[in-house]
Formats: structure tokens, C-alpha cells, sequence
């Protein structure tokens, strides 16, 4: 045999702490041989007290615990001593009814604690089953199924909230991943620690069925085969039984009040001890009182006044030593504690502040004039929300503020239902705005701002109400829709009267999800897109080879996509507008054409939106000869399309189109206009600066089910008209 010699400086404890894992295997192993195989008493003595030790040491080790999910290992741990306490009661069981003699620990437990009163033993015995199982175990099960039902419920909650902290730069990807870790051992324990009650109870139960058994076995056997009379018997085994019982019950209750001490312990960072007394102190008045009503107590007839006296006098010395540490330091435990109570300071609370340099969790921060700061002067911010210091407790989750979380949230949406990942939104507040407003920056340059009122709630008429609310009359800043912040007690009148009520975040929530929608296509950059492709190349290696480098390059790929984002049109089925470019690519190379022709092929997933019911669109069409005269208008160039059109049939059909689609947006319906595919595209960048939000789609881009339901026709202007009636009459 090769002796391994242990490296220098190694303690015996290092080495143990090494080969952790063979000594709880064996541990186990040992614990299932003591349900088959009998110990000898000495050995059998050995393993009560290493019970009882390992029960006392659990609970005092939960004692200094200070965060619960610090001990994660407990229910396993529970666990594994419950298995340990029932094999042991076998074990012991099969020593009484062979033996007639346990050991000595549970001949002194049976002679000493319940002083060989058989009967006194089993009063003591059934109320510490009942403490056990009835109180403790009961209370610290029901305790366990709701902190973990509570926990896993608000999981969603705090990853979201970790996420928003750090899309807005609060915190770094190291402290994300650390939190997220937390978060999630925090479920796992108290998910953990709801089944882990389960063996506790059913110990106990366990414990008095094996007690009874023991003492109706052991009857028989004194009886019917060591010769001993009934009341010889009753007392051997009954004493022996109740012995063995309270040995293997109290260890069961020091775990039961472990579990129940470490499933109601509040994560406070402090021991339990430190906990208690820094909560029961901080009060000196309370102690105070307390010690009066002790004195009290002692001036009552026949109560003892010694004891009550001593106790009230001491509580009332405590708290007069409490109040003057107070009036000295500010705080009844000291100076220590008072800076405790007033948590960090604004130092302290900056990443790595107070670390020494290369220390964990130190961060080097760029000298003034050096390459990194003067860098940090022209990074931009892809998107950026800006608020007015009014606004600052929408965005700060100690006050109960949701912006973080709900800016995360909209991300969330448009990746799930546009097909692009925003990136991360810095949110920060800004000095030179007014306090309650905000706005949105994209790279730097604002693109819509709004006002806010906290506090209060914004009501919109939608439904053309004619109340006239008691408030701040204003306009919605997504839609112009009329509104007016009201107060709360004016919130349920506004709900009767058919207006919708949202509070302020909700306001810039859905500002910011439009604002996004808009310039989704701003936000998709070449690096974007390569993410894209580089995803979409795990599942079809095949389209990508075949599309890049070869057919088309990265850049159209990113101009196609942003049209159709341009156009509110998802992108959710990427691998489909990949195969579409590389069908079409041979065609043409130029975007806007490759956009019009994966239209096409996109039409069956996006045209359903419009719809005014099932398989019918409504929408505003043109008149035939408006169409084959603006065909002749379009001017292309290698990189753009659009229409050359004079003064007057522009305002014609500006005029036409502003009529059609109010009506549609009246009556709730979305401002669609439906026209050849060869006009599509320049009709739409001709007028989308002034109708942003009116859709416009080609007959092509229509699924062959679907039916057109006609809101208008755009007629033709007079000199339209009179252009092509020499066309018809030479045809």
C-alpha cells in the first residue's frame, strides 16, 4: 500500500474537507447496513450520541446563519439525519426485543430523565410528539409551502428586475450574473425546503408507531418468551421503549425547531442572535414599560414577589443603560449600530469603491486626459430615455417604481413580436429638462418627448364621451388623442363614462413601445444582422452558404430588413426573407427591390393584420387611370425610388387620402391603401412623411383567399382625366 503524504501546510481538516463526498457516501452506505445488520451496544451508544451531536450542531450552525439560502444544503442534510434517526430506531428496537437492553444511553434516558416511571415517561413522550408534530412541524411546513410558493411566484419579477438594472448600466454583467445566481439558489431552497418539512412530519409519525410497537412487542416477548410476569413486563419494555423513543424524538425536535428557525429567518445579513438583539433593543421604552408590568405583576395577591420584582427591576435598568447609549450616539446599541441603520454611504455604494486595486470587484477607472476618458466623450447611446428629476421614482425600484422593468419588458414584446432585438436603453435623468418631462433620444438626437403627471392618472376619451372631467386637460402624446389627468377620486367617474385611466408609466411606456416601432429600422445595424445570420446558420447552414458572400452581402441583407421594418412589416420569419433574397437575388441586387418581391412571400404572415374580418381587407383604392398615369411619374435610381409629381395632383390626392382614411380611423378600422405593385413603394415614400400610419399594400402581396372591400377610390384629377382620354381614343 503507497502512503500518499500530505502536501506542506495541509491540515487534517483541509483533507477531510477534500474527501467530503467518501465520507457522506460511506456515512449513507453505514446507515443503510444499520436497517439489515446488528450493532453491538457499545458502537450502538456511539451512534445516539452522535445523533443528539449532529442535531445540536444543525441548529446552532442555523443560529449564526445569515441568510437562509446560505444553508442550501439543509434539506438534503434533514434528509439524510432523518434516514440516520429511523435507522437507528431499528436498530435499537431490534436490541430491546432480542436483548431486553438497549445500551446505556437509552437505559439512562429511561431510569434518569423520566425517573423509571413508565407512566410519567409516556406523558413526557406523547407531549413532545405532539410540540413536535402539531406545533413546531406543522407551523414550520405551512411557513416553508408559502415562502416558496411567494418565492417562485416573484422569481419573473426579480430576473426582470435584474435586467432592467442592467440595460440601464446600474450594474455590470458580472453582478447581473451573481444576482441572477442568488435569485435562483433562493428558489431552490425554499422549493427545497417545502418537501424537506415533509420528512419532518412524517418522522414524528414514525416515532410513535415504532414506540408503540416496541412496547406491544416487547410485552409479548417478556411474556411469552423470557418467562416474566404481565407487570414484570410492562415495566421493562415499556421504560425501554418510551427510553428509546424520547432518544430519538428529542434529536427530531432540535432538527424540527432548526427547520422552523432557518424558514422564518428574514435575510437581514447578521447571525440570529445579533438579529434578536438588535431588534428587542432598539426600543428602550418597550423595556421600560415591560419592567413596570413585571413590578406590577409582583404586587398582585399571591404571586410571588421576589422573582417578578428582580425581572422588572433588571428590564427597567436595561432600558434606562439603552436610552442614555441612545441620547449619546443616536442609536440604543451604540455607534456602530447607528451607522449601520443608515446603510452606505454614497461612496460606498459606487462599483468597487473602497477595493484595492486588482482586488475582485475593484474597477479601474480612466485618468482624467487619458485615451479611455477622452473615448467616453463621443460613445453615443444607441436609445436613450432622458427624465426630469420630477420623474426620477418612476424609475427607482426602492420606491416602487416600474419603468426599469417595463423597459425590459418592451423589449421583450418587439423581439417577440417584430423580430429585432433593441438594444440595451440607457435611462437617466437630465437637469436641463423640466421636472415632469421626458424624451427619447436615438443616437444622440431626440425623436419625441412628452409631459408627465405622478401622482395622478391620465384619462383618454376614446369613446367620444361628452363628461367633462375634473382635472388637467392635456393630449395623449402617442396618438393626439384629448385626455386629462385626473386624481384618484376622480378615476372611477372617468371608468363609468367610458375613458381609458392608465397611470403615468404606462403613458411613457407605450410612447416609448411607438417611438421603437417607428425607428425599429435605425436600430438594425450591420452588427445586428451579422448576430442574425450567425443564429439562423446553426439551423440552416445551407441558406447561408448559398446567400453570402456569393449572391448578395451583408449590407443588402441589412437594407431589406429595414425596409420592411420601415414599414411596421415583422421579421420574425427570417429564415424566410433570407431564402426570398437568395431566389430573387439573381433578379436584381438593389434593396428596394428585393423588399417588394419578399413582400410577396411574406404577404400570407403579415396581410391578416389589416383585416377587417376574416379574409377580407378594407381599404382605399385608386382609379385605374390615376394608377397608369403615377406609373409613368416613378424616377429610379440606383438607390432610390419615388414619384415626381406636380403641385396640384399631389395636393389632389393629398387631400383624397386624408379624407378616406380619418374615416377609417373613426370608425376603428386601420388607414389601409391597396394598389398595384408596381406603385406601391414610391406611393408610400411619397406620402409617408405625411401619413406615417397609413398602410399601403400591393394587390400581389394579397393571399388569393382574401377579398378587397372597397373604403373610396381616389379619383383622378381633371388633368389627369383629360391626359388620357386622347390615349383611349387613339386605342
Amino acid at each position: 500500500m503507497i502512503a500518499v503524504a500530505p502536501t506542506p501546510g495541509s491540515s487534517p481538516v483541509a483533507m477531510l474537507m477534500k474527501r467530503a463526498d467518501l465520507v457522506f457516501t460511506a456515512g449513507l452506505f453505514l446507515t443503510v447496513l444499520l436497517l439489515l445488520v446488528p450493532v453491538p451496544t457499545l458502537l450502538l451508544d456511539t451512534l445516539l450520541a452522535l445523533n443528539l451531536g449532529l442535531s445540536l450542531l444543525v441548529l446552532l450552525a442555523i443560529v449564526y446563519v445569515k441568510d437562509p439560502p446560505e444553508f442550501s444544503s439543509f434539506p438534503t442534510l434533514l434528509l439524510a439525519l432523518t434516514l440516520f434517526r429511523l435507522a437507528l430506531n431499528i436498530s435499537t428496537t431490534r436490541q430491546v426485543l432480542v436483548q431486553g437492553y438497549g445500551g446505556e444511553v437509552i437505559e439512562a434516558f429511561g431510569h434518569f430523565v423520566i425517573r423509571g416511571n413508565y407512566i410519567v415517561g409516556a406523558v413526557v413522550f406523547l407531549i413532545l410528539v405532539v410540540i413536535n408534530f402539531v406545533v413546531i412541524t406543522k407551523g414550520a411546513g405551512r411557513i416553508a409551502e408559502v415562502s416558496a410558493r411567494f418565492t417562485l411566484d416573484a422569481l419573473p419579477g426579480k430576473q426582470m428586475a435584474i435586467d432592467a438594472e442592467l440595460n440601464a448600466g446600474i450594474i455590470d454583467e458580472a453582478t447581473a450574473t451573481a444576482r441572477r445566481l442568488k435569485v435562483q439558489k433562493e428558489a431552490d431552497f425554499y422549493g427545497a425546503m417545502d418537501g424537506a418539512s415533509k420528512f419532518v412530519r412524517g418522522d414524528a409519525i414514525a416515532g410513535i408507531i415504532i414506540t408503540l410497537v416496541n412496547v406491544i412487542g416487547g410485552f409479548a416477548i417478556g411474556v411469552m418468551q423470557m418467562g416474566l410476569s404481565l407487570g414484570e413486563s410492562l415495566q421493562k419494555f415499556t421504560l425501554l421503549s418510551i427510553g428509546d423513543g424520547l432518544v430519538s424524538q428529542i434529536p427530531a425536535l432540535v432538527l424540527s425547531v432548526g427547520a422552523g428557525l432557518l424558514v422564518t429567518r428574514a435575510s437581514d445579513n447578521a447571525n440570529l442572535g445579533t438579529q434578536l438583539a438588535g431588534q428587542l433593543l432598539r426600543y428602550p421604552r418597550a423595556m421600560k414599560i415591560s419592567g413596570g408590568i413585571m413590578v406590577a405583576f409582583g404586587l398582585m395577591p399571591g404571586m410571588p414577589a421576589l422573582p417578578f420584582f428582580i425581572l422588572g427591576g433588571l428590564a427597567g435598568f436595561l432600558g434606562k443603560l439603552l436610552e442614555d447609549q441612545e441620547t449619546k450616539t443616536g442609536h440604543p446599541l451604540g455607534a456602530e449600530a447607528a451607522l449601520a441603520a443608515k446603510g452606505p454611504t454614497p461612496m460606498a455604494a459606487k462599483p468597487g469603491a473602497g477595493a484595492k486595486p486588482g482586488a475582485p470587484g475593484a474597477t479601474a477607472e480612466a485618468k482624467p486626459g487619458s485615451a479611455e476618458d477622452v473615448r467616453k466623450l463621443i460613445d453615443v447611446d444607441i436609445f436613450a430615455i432622458e427624465i426630469g428629476y420630477g420623474l426620477l421614482n418612476l424609475a427607482d425600484a426602492k420606491s416602487g417604481g416600474e419603468l426599469l422593468a417595463r423597459v425590459t419588458g418592451v423589449r421583450k414584446t418587439l423581439a417577440r413580436e417584430k423580430g429585432i432585438v433593441i438594444p440595451p436603453i440607457s435611462v437617466r435623468d437630465n437637469l436641463e429638462l423640466e421636472p415632469n418631462d421626458y424624451r427619447f433620444l436615438l443616437r444622440g438626437k431626440p425623436v419625441a418627448r412628452g409631459q408627465l403627471t405622478p401622482g395622478r392618472w391620465l384619462a383618454m376619451n376614446v369613446s367620444g364621451s361628452k363628461v367633462r372631467l375634473k382635472g388637467t386637460a392635456t393630449r395623449e402624446p402617442v396618438f393626439q388623442l384629448d385626455a386629462t389627468w385626473i386624481d384618484e377620486s376622480e378615476k372611477r367617474n372617468a371608468e363609468v363614462n367610458g375613458f381609458t385611466v392608465v397611470d403615468p408609466a404606462s403613458v411613457l411606456i407605450t410612447h416609448l413601445s411607438e417611438t421603437l416601432k417607428l425607428n425599429a429600422h435605425h436600430l438594425l445595424g450591420r452588427q445586428e444582422v451579422q448576430a442574425i445570420v450567425d443564429h439562423i446558420k446553426l439551423t440552416q447552414p445551407a441558406l447561408v452558404s448559398e446567400l453570402l458572400p456569393d449572391l448578395v452581402t451583408l449590407g443588402i441583407i441589412q437594407r431589406v430588413f429595414q425596409n420592411l421594418l420601415r414599414e411596421n412589416v415583422a421579421i420574425t420569419n427570417q429564415p424566410l426573407i433570407l431564402e426570398g433574397i437568395a431566389d430573387f437575388a439573381s433578379l436584381s441586387k438593389n434593396p428596394d427591390d428585393l423588399s417588394e418581391l419578399v413582400r410577396r412571400r411574406l404577404g400570407l404572415y403579415f396581410v391578416p393584420e389589416f383585416e377587417c374580418r376574416p379574409g377580407v381587407v378594407r381599404g382605399v383604392t385608386l382609379d385605374p387611370r390615376l394608377e397608369q398615369w403615377l406609373a409613368s411619374k416613378i424616377h429610379r435610381s440606383p438607390t432610390e425610388v419615388g414619384l415626381v409629381l406636380d403641385p396640384a395632383t399631389g395636393r389632389h390626392m393629398l387631400e383624397q387620402i386624408t379624407r378616406f382614411t380619418s374615416e377609417m380611423i373613426a370608425q376603428g378600422q386601420p388607414a389601409l391603401i391597396v394598389v398595384s405593385a408596381e406603385i406601391r413603394l414610391p406611393l408610400k415614400r411619397f406620402f409617408e412623411s405625411s401619413f406615417p400610419r397609413v398602410t399601403v399594400l400591393s394587390y400581389q402581396e394579397l393571399p388569393s383567399a382574401t377579398e378587397i372591400e372597397n373604403a373610396g377610390i381616389i379619383s383622378a384629377p381633371v388633368h389627369v382625366a383629360r391626359a388620357e382620354l386622347p390615349l383611349k381614343a387613339a386605342a
